[in-house]
């Protein structure tokens, strides 16, 4: 095993045009229902290593929720602050909301990636999934951990959650497509935005990234979702970006033609009709979201001073779905 640790921030990531390109996910298992699979859905078997202020982990916890997967797949919280050694666990007492690690007793997260590839080099990243029975780590992939939460246990849980997809087979071309462009010019895009180190690569960005809010606001001002009555994986994937947006990206990461508060009422009712949804307030720690990124990114905020300002009041006014969307 190295005994160094591979830088955690995105420096790593930076093209020498000045362009931040995002590393590809390298453990990329599947759980599957069924005893003969590689790694069959059996309840608590499987860890889930999460940060709160991560967007990518946040959407694995929201799916966790929504599909009542709590009693069958433990999680871990590293600290937000990300040193020189990636993300850390921490005491509760020391970090209110994180957590030690209740899988593996690691210290650091690198050290759960070596446990399970001793020659692993690329970055420590979360979300990722961990099984207890083989050692090793299924998937540390976002994308691919919602939809195994989406499906994989259904024979496990709930009767009440069994059935709910976010992912429809009758709507999963429209839900590809908007995952597509939404992940490239918004998820991806205020990253592209905030750590680019040359004026073109952060203008061309961030005018592609506020020209897709724009082309979400429209389809939002028509539709209650992103693909009508019917809350989907593609608007739990943009919610987590959105939520983070007035706090932290338009300043942090200089997105900064508009604000979600002020330009985008449509975007605004949705996120705050979301938040509102039963679980869905308890995934979103903001303590951890703005420490994370005001004092994780020195390159960025040398003083590591955080702003007040948690972004607009999702709580009020209600709004109420018109169904049951899920």
């Amino acid at each position: 095993m190295s005994s160094s640790t591979k830088p955690s921030t995105a420096a790593s990531e930076i093209t020498k045009e000045g362009e931040f390109r995002r590393q590809v996910s390298s453990f990329r298992s599947f759980v599957e229902p069924g005893p003969n699979a590689e790694f069959p859905a059996e309840a608590g078997r499987y860890h889930l290593y999460v940060s709160y202020a991560c967007p990518w982990a946040h959407r694995t916890l929201i799916v966790r929720k929504l599909k009542g997967l709590d009693s069958l797949i433990g999680v871990s919280v590293v600290n937000y602050l990300m040193g020189p050694k990636g993300w850390e666990f921490t005491s509760p007492d020391v970090v209110p909301g994180a957590t030690l690690d209740n899988a593996n007793g690691a210290k650091y997260i690198h050290e759960v990636y070596f446990k399970a590839d001793p020659e692993y080099s690329a970055r420590y990243t979360v979300p990722l999934l961990w099984d207890t029975k083989k050692q090793t780590i299924v998937n540390n992939e976002s994308s691919e951990i919602i939809r195994m939460f989406n499906t994989a246990f259904d024979e496990l849980i709930a009767p009440e959650y069994r059935g709910i997809t976010f992912y429809p087979e009758e709507l999963r071309p429209q839900i590809d497509e908007l995952n597509e462009w939404i992940y490239d010019t918004v998820n991806n895009g205020v990253y592209k935005s905030g750590f680019a180190t040359a004026q073109d690569a952060y203008e061309k960005n961030c005018r592609a990234l506020f020209q897709s809010l724009e082309r979400i606001e429209e389809i939002l001002s028509k539709n209650e979702f992103l693909l009508g009555k019917r809350l989907t994986e593609a608007d739990l994937r943009l919610f987590t970006t959105i939520v983070r947006f007035d706090p932290v990206y338009h300043g942090h990461f200089k997105c900064n033609i508009k604000q979600i508060a002020t330009g985008y009422p449509s975007i605004l009712r949705w996120t705050r009709e979301i938040y509102q949804l039963p679980g869905i307030k308890e995934t979103v720690n903001m303590d951890h979201i703005k420490k994370h990124y005001y004092m994780s990114h020195t390159q960025i905020n040398p003083s590591q001073v955080v702003p007040l300002s948690n972004g607009p009041n999702l709580d009020a006014p209600t709004v109420k779905p018109a169904a049951r969307p899920y």
